[in-house]
């Protein structure tokens, strides 16, 4: 597992890269006068001129007609519609990414299930394999290498192509790139830590965090698992031994959530790997111009955000913020790094305010100790304010799923934190209906069996020597 000290690279935090150590001073001055966009104003003006939103099928653009009926069966889902209409007001505003009809989506559960499921998509891809990756190492299943899958699969004549993060992947071996690389397999190398890229320091912060695998330009696989060592950590043995004596986490199960994409919005995750592919400067891809038409697969509606620091408006983090300032009922939120902008905070205390049940599950335990002071320095306001916070020990929580009134979901690479806000490449898939929300939220529910609650009483009484510790970890909030 990378050396790095969390999946979100950190920059100034003890066991950093040593390709970083000569430039954590300018990325601390990066960071503290980066702020998150102030997206109100684009919020408030899509709820009053609600256009119409963009809605893609297998053989493109709907028809006007078409789109309403699909809206309609949408909104007959829930009992108050009002997430929904906001949610696709914002369509005017994220014109890169349309709701997407005719998908099967499929919840991946931890490593267990989700690198199984990688490597049968590649075991059986007969024209491509594209991979974008934070931490890409050579992983196994059942004792089959990624290394001897891809190197058989670019023998046999599929295109493999993969992108990962240069920091992030640091501590992978050069044996395994070279080995790829020796049969056939392209590789971009996302903003490299070179001596050269100090001079241009912005680029060693922004990072690529998306994990996607396409194949045969049919299947997507995307969430929150990278192709890391750190899921064969076996799972624990009992579901909820309490916040005990502090584990050593390089041994601890990771607990994550990925998803399985057949249909048309495949589409919108390879042009999101041939677009960072070109920027990267990748050599030219033969299958970049192109895409086959996908048939409808499934019946449901997916939306795939990809954002990146290019950005003027992040779009995950609008449509975020859009369906917490609309919900309704309950707001079930689970993320492995909890360091919330301002507006973030904000929009969680005034929706349990107005009387939503929102519930956090947040990591009890993590590979950042930086990073979980830091989001401790949230929790008195919003306990105060009614929200419920549960933090999970005993593994390292990883995943990162958002339910908002039983139909508005979302399953992702975004951490509820500045960092995938403000310097990640992230993708995010939004889900609309309630069959996967339903899944989900049966998710959260069984997650909480290996979670304590987090009361007001007992925060209000944590020890002195924490507040101090969470007091200085808000110095790094904007790297984290």
């Amino acid at each position: 597992m990378t050396t790095d000290p969390r999946d979100g690279t950190s920059g100034p935090s003890l066991g950093v890269s040593t390709k970083l150590v000569t430039s954590a001073l300018l990325l601390l001055l990066i960071g503290a006068c980066a702020a998150p966009p102030d997206v109100d104003d684009l919020i408030a003006e899509a709820a009053v001129s609600k256009p119409d939103p963009t809605v893609v099928g297998a053989r493109g653009p709907l028809s006007a007609e078409q789109s309403k009926a699909v809206i309609v069966k949408l909104e007959q889902q829930s009992k108050d519609a009002t997430v929904l209409e906001r949610h696709l007001a914002l369509e005017a505003a994220l014109d890169d990414a349309p709701l997407v009809t005719g998908n099967k989506v499929t919840l991946l559960r931890d490593g267990g299930a989700t690198i199984p499921a990688m490597f049968a998509a590649m075991r059986a891809a007969k024209f491509s394999i594209h991979l974008e990756y934070f931490i890409f190492e050579d992983i196994d299943d059942h004792g089959e290498r990624l290394s001897d899958l891809l190197a058989q699969a670019a023998r046999r004549g599929v295109q493999v192509d993969v992108i990962y993060d240069s920091i992030g992947s640091d501590d992978t071996s050069s044996a395994f790139f070279d080995r790829l690389k020796a049969a056939g397999v392209r590789f971009v190398d996302f903003h490299p830590a070179t001596p050269l890229a100090i001079a241009a320091p912005t680029s060693l912060n922004d990072r690529d965090h998306r994990k996607i695998l396409v194949v045969d330009s049919r299947v997507a696989i995307m969430g929150g698992v990278n192709m890391s060592k750190a899921y064969m950590n076996p799972p624990p043995q009992k579901l909820y031994a309490g916040a005990g004596a502090r584990r050593e986490t390089a041994a601890l199960y990771w607990r994550d959530t990925d998803i399985e994409i057949e249909g048309p919005a495949v589409a919108q995750l390879q042009r999101l790997f041939f677009d960072t592919w070109q920027k990267q400067g990748g050599e030219a891809l033969p299958d970049a111009g192109s895409l086959p038409q996908l048939s409808p697969a499934g019946s449901e509606v997916v939306q795939v955000l990809g954002s990146s620091p290019t950005q003027a408006v992040p779009e995950y983090y609008v449509a975020l913020l859009t369906a917490i300032r609309n919900a309704e009922s309950r707001i079930w939120l689970t993320t492995g790094y909890f360091v919330p902008t301002h507006a973030e905070r904000r929009d969680l205390i005034q929706a349990a305010r107005r009387g939503v049940d929102v519930r956090l599950l947040l990591p009890g335990e993590s590979d950042s100790d930086l990073a979980l002071e830091a989001g401790h320095a949230s929790y008195s306001d919003l306990l105060e304010a009614g929200v419920k916070i549960y933090e999970r020990h005993g593994s390292i929580l990883h995943s990162k799923t958002t339910v908002i009134d039983g139909v508005w979901s979302e399953v992702g690479s975004s951490n509820f934190d500045h960092r995938s806000v403000l310097f990640n490449n992230e993708v995010d898939a939004v889900i609309l209906g309630r069959q996967t929300a339903g899944q989900l939220e049966a998710m959260f529910q069984d997650d909480l069996k290996s979670a304590g609650e987090v009361t007001l009483e007992a925060w209000r009484n944590r020890p002195l020597w924490g507040r101090l510790h969470e007091f200085f970890s808000r110095l790094w909030q904007t790297l984290l």
